[in-house]
Order: C-alpha cells, then sequence, then structure tokens
C-alpha cells in the first residue's frame, strides 16, 4: 500500500504490523518521532496486545527489553548516538543471552562536541557488542528491513539493530510501500521463544562463566553471528518472493559488470553516489557501485567476491577510529588482501557536513587518475588550514578546546582569545 510517510512513522507502522509485546522507550532525537509514533499506536488500541514502558533512560530502556524478551515476549526499542552509548553494557548483555531484540537506531554523531546530525559514529562504536547491523540506504528499506529483522533475530536468538540515517531518512517524507498487516502477518511468523524464564521449568539465564568455558561461550556467539550470511540472503529472498521487490541481504551491487572502479558504502549516501555513476557511465566511464547492507557480521567472502575484478575500490564511509582511520575501508582491505586491488578509504559527511554528487565526482576522478594515494586515510572536504593553525595553537599556553576555538575561526561564533 503506497503511502506519503515520515521516514520514523513508516518504521513506527512497520514494526507495529510485527506485533511487538513489549515496546520500552526512552526519548533521543533523531529517533523520537519512531517512539512517540508507537506511544499513540499503543494507546488508542491499534497495536494490542503490547506493554508501552516508559523508562529513566536508555539503559533502562534496554534492560527492560532484556527481561521482557527472556520472559518469552517479542520485544523493541529504539535509540540514537549517546543514547546507543548509555545502552553499552546491556548491549553485550543481550547479545551475550542470545535475546533476539530488534533495536532502531537512527544514526547520529557522537559527541563531544555535541552535534545532533548525522554520521555513523554511534553503531560503528557498538560494532564488536555482538549484535548483527544492518543499514538501511533508504526508507523503504527501512520498511522491509525491520519485517526481516525479526525474522532474523527470532531465527537465530540474536538482538539485530536496523541503523537508518538520521533526520536524513527519519524525518523526510517519501512515497512508501508499506505492506498490509495481513502481509506482514504471513511473512513474520508467530514467535516461538527460544529460551524464557518460566517458574514451572526453573532455568538459570546469565549464569557466571570462568575462564575454563568462557573462550566456547563467545565463540558459540560468533558462529552464531556468523550463521546470519546465510540466513539474510534466504530471508531476502523470502521477502522478494513475498512482496516481489529486492531489499535486505548482505549487499546490493549497481552497475559493478565490467566496472574497474566500484565505489562502497553504506547508508542513504547510496542513492546520491548511485546518480554519479549514472553520469559516470553515460560518459563510458567503467565505474559501479556496491551498497553494504549487512555490516556485522562482516561478509568478507561476499565483499571478496563483489568486487571481484575492480582495479580501484573507493570506500566511502560516516565514521572512523581515531588513531587508526576509516573502519569501513579496513575491512574492506583485509577482504581484498592478495588480490592486488587498490583500496582508497575517504571519511566523508561527518556530523552531518553534506556529501554532494559534485564531490563525490571529483573522489572518483582522482581515484581514477591516480591523484588519491590509496595509504592512509583521506578526509573529504577538510580545512587543512584550519587544523594546521590549530594544532600549532595546541602547543601555546592554555590553547582551550578545540572545538570553540575552530568555531571562532570560521567566524561562526565569537571567541574571548584566539
Amino acid at each position: 500500500m503506497l503511502s506519503q510517510l515520515e521516514g520514523s512513522q513508516a518504521t513506527a507502522k512497520a514494526v507495529a504490523r510485527c506485533r511487538p509485546e513489549v515496546v520500552a522507550a526512552y526519548p533521543i532525537s533523531p529517533q523520537t518521532h519512531i517512539v512517540e509514533a508507537l506511544s499513540d499506536m499503543v494507546r488508542l488500541g491499534e497495536l494490542a496486545p503490547c506493554e508501552y514502558l516508559t523508562v529513566e533512560s536508555e539503559f533502562g530502556a534496554l534492560s527492560a527489553c532484556i527481561g521482557a524478551s527472556a520472559m518469552g515476549s517479542r520485544t523493541f526499542t529504539a535509540t540514537s548516538s549517546q543514547g546507543l552509548l548509555f545502552m553499552a553494557e546491556a548491549l553485550f548483555n543481550a547479545s551475550g543471552l542470545g535475546l533476539p531484540i530488534v533495536m532502531t537506531v537512527a544514526n547520529r554523531a557522537i559527541g563531544a562536541p555535541i552535534n545532533i546530525w548525522n554520521d555513523h559514529s554511534d553503531a560503528m562504536a557498538m560494532r564488536d557488542s555482538g549484535w548483527i547491523q544492518l543499514f538501511a540506504g533508504s526508507n523503504q528499506e527501512a520498511v522491509d528491513l525491520h519485517l526481516q529483522a525479526f525474522v532474523l533475530a527470532e531465527r537465530l536468538g540474536l538482538p539485530v539493530m536496523v541503523c537508518m540515517d538520521g533526520f536524513v531518512l527519519t524525518h523526510a517524507v517519501e512515497r512508501i510501500d508499506l505492506p498490509t498487516v495481513e502481509e506482514v502477518d504471513a511473512f513474520v511468523p508467530r514467535f516461538e521463544p527460544r529460551q524464557l524464564l518460566d517458574p514451572a521449568h526453573p532455568v538459570s539465564i546469565g549464569a557466571m562463566v570462568g575462564p575454563e568455558a568462557f573462550t566456547e561461550v563467545k565463540y558459540l556467539m560468533h558462529a552464531r553471528q556468523m550463521q546470519a550470511l546465510d540466513e539474510a540472503p534466504s530471508i531476502a529472498a523470502d521477502f522478494g518472493d513475498a512482496f516481489g521487490r529486492t531489499s535486505g541481504g548482505l549487499m546490493h551491487s549497481y552497475r559493478t559488470e565490467g566496472a574497474d572502479t566500484v565505489v562502497l558504502a553504506l547508508g542513504s549516501q547510496v542513492g546520491t553516489i548511485e546518480v554519479v555513476v549514472d553520469d559516470l557511465r553515460e560518459e563510458g566511464h567503467a565505474v559501479g557501485v556496491v551498497e553494504l547492507v549487512c555490516f556485522r557480521p562482516w561478509p568478507e567472502t561476499e565483499v571478496r567476491r563483489a568486487l571481484a575484478g575492480a582495479e580501484r575500490v573507493l570506500v566511502i564511509e560516516r565514521a572512523f577510529a581515531p588513531g587508526a582511520g576509516g573502519i569501513l575501508a579496513a575491512d574492506v582491505r583485509l577482504a581484498l588482501a592478495g588480490t592486488g586491488t587498490e583500496v582508497f578509504g575517504v571519511v566523508a559527511g561527518l556530523g552531518g557536513r553534506p556529501v554532494t554528487r559534485s564531490a563525490i565526482r571529483e573522489l572518483v576522478d582522482d581515484v581514477r587518475a591516480g591523484r588519491l594515494a590509496p595509504e592512509g586515510t583521506h578526509f573529504l572536504g577538510l580545512r587543512t588550514d584550519v587544523v594546521e593553525h590549530q594544532l600549532r595553537r595546541a602547543d601555546g599556553p592554555r590553547p582551550g578546546p578545540h572545538a570553540e576555538s575552530v568555531l571562532a575561526e570560521l567566524g561562526i561564533v565569537g571567541s574571548g582569545s584566539h
């Protein structure tokens, strides 16, 4: 059913049609509209039976989901940015206990300094928490991924994050094909918990494990995650049969046939990259795109296969590890080790900075012309003059925080000293 919907509203409706029995919510922009919409549905009786829990923090939200899931309820929550980091301890508990919780992460930058705009720093910071991480390239894919996430989480007994770009997707209004309740009922099976707390059949969940067994337990978590590399494509194929469109899975390739240069990215920027690739193809340049959907578990074999034949791979990512460099580019380099393919890592769009068609076109041109080195990490649009000045300042007396000084230098705010 086609409707003009805000991304958050479409996500909330998709989640509601998966019939969660417990929703635990704490507001943080830009995910708040999702839990607000679910609250209205519960209040009006449109989502029932469902227990809607308003909690005191993001940590409380996920902790409530852990308890509800352990009791055998289908559970959902949503968060963003610092909220996801506040959940950190509970994130590891949820995955370690094998609880099939589904959570939307409306991706937003991590402070300090404070920034409410989109990048992928939050999800990337929690990439090793044991959650499956799926990234939506559009609001339609966000809707589709939530349906698939409940199936995947419950089939494997693992929690799943569905990541969608904050504001860029969550607050964008566009045409969405929203499945009907009947269609979702046919696709998402009734929840049958793999484990649950039952007084009639007492078990321990979350027992103490010493060094004699801890390695095996953690390896089993890893092995279960790796099963998603088979299950996610299978579920995506079932989704395609049921709804008549390709969505989800591990990745999508676009115009990669015969491409000597491939751009790899995840999230909403992929659409812009595809437009640039269309222009390049019309000019006779062999360039393609790979949209990564599943970031954790890391689909190393599939990435290697998707990029086979490319001479150059340009990885554009919206997060990085300070002191190390690009996170996604590092994983791609490992996947392509020994193939001879050059990998160029570019960090772009931090804190919501626009990544324009002209900037992407210039990057591709630079890579193809050999003007960009494959070593190291490059930063799109970095103001090197400002950085160099601030580094010199840092060696002086009482330099103060970088954030206020950079803003003053750019003439955005005043400052008492420079």
